[in-house]
């Protein structure tokens, strides 16, 4: 049996709040969205809330049809085109634009999308960041020119080098990860992974006494240290 849950709020500090999320089944696979949208006035609440909408659509439609992964990519494709087109087509969505982190759970195995620098973490024993931000600071690690202690507080911490909605096209990351009982996958925005540590994470998902209260406990830890961002 697989359990899943859902938070979101707007934080301390926005006045709307710009992330949305998904979970649900679709036929024998449990689906997970998060999107982190971008842009002004409303217009990230748009873009975020549109990719959930059009990735869910799509994976509801075709998860019994298409391989996984081919999936995966259309249901992006699908969401990209969706919101880079609603952002030409009314100036009041100029150049809006969203992450997304997206999971399907079936037959033991996780297969994970990723656009941007919402994060899927696979927790057993320990905790495993299994996507790769698309972000300026992740650049600057990868190439070894800061540390990790100087990411967290680079002024470009919060660039992202590829959105969903701002061009064309854009190609997702793809992982595949095996399952054993008891792991735990947790998808989140950038709201909550740059208050918590990976292991303060682990801490509170692997030994809270009430496994269907975790999302409401990392995301009250985040709103009790100021919770700058939606989370």
């Amino acid at each position: 049996m697989i359990q899943s849950g859902a938070a979101t709020d707007r934080g301390r500090v926005r006045e709307l709040n710009e992330d949305s999320c998904a979970c649900f089944s679709a036929g024998d696979t449990l689906v997970a969205v998060v999107a982190d949208g971008m842009g002004g006035h409303n217009a990230g609440e748009v873009a975020s809330a549109a990719a959930v909408d059009k990735i869910s659509e799509y994976l509801k439609e075709n998860l019994e049809t298409e391989p996984v992964r081919d999936c995966l990519l259309h249901a992006v494709e699908a969401a990209n085109g969706f919101v880079y087109k609603k952002a030409r087509s009314d100036r009041r969505y100029t150049a809006m634009g969203t992450t997304a982190v997206l999971c399907c759970v079936r037959d033991g195995c996780a297969y994970i999308a990723n656009v941007g620098d919402s994060r899927a973490y696979l927790v057993g024993e320990d905790i495993v960041q299994v996507t790769e931000d698309h972000s300026v600071v992740e650049e600057l690690l990868r190439r070894g020119e800061i540390t990790k202690n100087e990411a967290l507080t680079h002024p470009h911490r919060n660039m992202i080098t590829r959105a969903l909605g701002t061009e064309p096209r854009v190609l997702p990351d793809l992982f595949r990860c095996e399952l054993s009982p008891g792991d735990i996958l947790l998808l989140c925005s950038d709201g909550l992974s740059n208050l918590l540590d990976d292991q303060e994470i682990l801490f509170e998902v692997v030994h809270g006494v009430y496994k269907q209260n975790c999302c409401k406990r990392l995301l009250n830890i985040a709103k009790n240290r100021g919770a700058p961002d939606n989370v």
